[in-house]
Formats: structure tokens, C-alpha cells, sequence
């Protein structure tokens, strides 16, 4: 497995904590983010760091995929970010996988998992839990499950992310317009 990825993560998250290290909270959080400037613009962006879920994920045995920004982040986007979202298979196998991984990674108040899309918040993360219920315009997000590739992090742990085609037509299928900037970066990263 590459590293590249998890350490272009790494570096995302430590300039975040220096970006927002004097940061004011404004009590507006990653729910409240607007179309253009994305979550980095939020409180989510204070303290943002998903490696303990990441980790929390991976022992626990879940599949679920890394999408969003912080995909985008694996990629080599260097947009920042304050907030974490996961596409998972909406089994209750993986249902149960996820409930362990955010209980051990903090979160106090477990979300309805029989929903196809929820709001989390765990230690130092937050976000949205996507199934393919979902709706995402005309595309088919069930295959993206199977396409994703990984990343080994050196402190011995697997993350799961988007393919980079599949993030692409993700952020197209979104429509706003900081997916759509974010795409048009993510064409010019295609190798």
C-alpha cells in the first residue's frame, strides 16, 4: 500500500491546526457551512483531526470509505477542510463495525444508522455517514464501495478513499460550487 496519500492527509491536518490555531469560535459548525468556502470556514475546522476515528474504523473492521474533502485531501487537493464524511454499505454487519468505531473514538451520542445519510461528531471529527440510499443525482454511489483504494498510515493502520474518478463525478454530481472548483482541481491531478 502507498503512504503518499495518508501523508498528504497528515500535512492537510497539521496546516489546519496552524491555520485555525488563533481562530475565535463562532458556534457554527460543519452543518452550517456554506456552498463556496466548505467547512474549513466552520468551528469543525478547530482541533480537526480524524486519525483517532480513522484508526477507530480500521480496528473495528470497517469498510467504510473516506469521500468528501478529506478524500479529496488523499488526492492532493490542497484545499482544507473541517470535517470528515464516509460512504459505508448500510449492512448491519458494517453498522455494527461502525457503532464500535465511534464509540471508541469518543462519540457520546451514537446516530440512527437506518438513515441513509446521518450526522457524527466523535474526538476531534465530525461529519456525514452516507450510505448508497443516498440519493446522488444521476449517479450510482454503490459501486464506489468496490473502487476504492487504501492507504497504509506508519502507525500501522488502513484508510479506505474514494478513487479519484469516483470523486470526481461525486463532486459534479453535487453541484455546488465549491464541488465544482474542487473537481476541476481533482481533473488536473489525474495522472
Amino acid at each position: 500500500m502507498n503512504e503518499t496519500a495518508v501523508l498528504r492527509l497528515r500535512q492537510a491536518v497539521r496546516r489546519i491546526q496552524d491555520a485555525t490555531r488563533d481562530r475565535a469560535i463562532t458556534g457554527h459548525g460543519p452543518e452550517e457551512a456554506d456552498d463556496v468556502a466548505g467547512t474549513f470556514a466552520t468551528d469543525g475546522a478547530l482541533g480537526f483531526d480524524p486519525f483517532p476515528f480513522l484508526r477507530a474504523l480500521y480496528e473495528a473492521g470497517s469498510h467504510a470509505v473516506v469521500i468528501g474533502q478529506v478524500a479529496g485531501i488523499m488526492h492532493g487537493s490542497i484545499e482544507l477542510t473541517g470535517d470528515l464524511d464516509l460512504l459505508w454499505d448500510g449492512t448491519p454487519e458494517q453498522a455494527h463495525a461502525l457503532r464500535d468505531a465511534l464509540t471508541a473514538a469518543g462519540c457520546t451520542n451514537l446516530p440512527d444508522l437506518d438513515r441513509p445519510q446521518v450526522a457524527y461528531q466523535v474526538t476531534g471529527a465530525s461529519g456525514d455517514l452516507c450510505t448508497p440510499a443516498l440519493p446522488w443525482g444521476d449517479m450510482d454511489i454503490a459501486p464506489c464501495l468496490a473502487r476504492a483504494v487504501s492507504t497504509h498510515d506508519p502507525a500501522g493502520f488502513a484508510i479506505c478513499y474514494a478513487d479519484l474518478d469516483d470523486l470526481i463525478l461525486m463532486r459534479r454530481s453535487l453541484g455546488r460550487p465549491k464541488d465544482h472548483r474542487r473537481a476541476d482541481e481533482l481533473e488536473v491531478l489525474r495522472p
